[in-house]
């Protein structure tokens, strides 16, 4: 397991992010997400996030980010669901499989307490059996599937609801 440094991100870090989120979204396999943000709207959003929501980064021995996770609000219009936060995890091929993503959910996870959360979702790309894999370790449960829920250069996948109770 490779040790990062993971911290809470900035604004500063937003051009790091969207370089993971362009190298995820290349690969069509991984994530619902085509295309990343640009680093200005990336910026804006850390910036605009709820004191309940937030980022983690995880920096390699050079500082450089090799991932991030994001907490939000499932629904922020709703508070009957404000006990529930939404996970996703990005990293760049080269950190999979090496501990980044679990070093990063301890972070995440002991935010998401602190920040009074009781249930945390992930939705996974079906075809992403890694990432399902990676989600059942840390104690997540599929209990949900969105039928076609994704198009990705014209290919339909599903994607599988997983839950975590804090």
């Amino acid at each position: 397991m490779s040790k990062l440094h993971i911290r809470r991100a900035t604004p500063e870090d937003a051009a790091g992010i969207v370089n993971v989120l362009e190298t995820v979204a290349r690969e069509r396999v991984h994530s619902a997400i085509e295309n990343a943000w640009s680093v200005e709207q990336e910026a804006r959003y850390i910036e605009a996030l709820s004191p309940r929501e937030t980022l983690h980064v995880a920096l390699d021995e050079s500082r450089n980010i090799a991932g991030f996770q994001s907490l939000d609000l499932w629904s922020p219009l709703l508070t009957s669901m404000s006990h529930v936060g939404q996970v996703g995890t990005f990293l760049l091929p080269e950190w999979r499989r090496r501990g980044a993503g679990r070093q990063l959910w301890h972070a995440t996870k002991s935010y998401a307490q602190a920040a009074a959360y009781r249930k945390v979702v992930i939705q996974v790309r079906a075809t992403n059996a890694a990432a399902q894999c990676f989600y059942q370790g840390l104690g997540f449960k599929e209990c949900g599937r969105l039928t076609r829920q994704v198009v990705v250069d014209g290919v339909e996948d599903d994607e599988v609801l997983m839950e975590y109770f804090l």
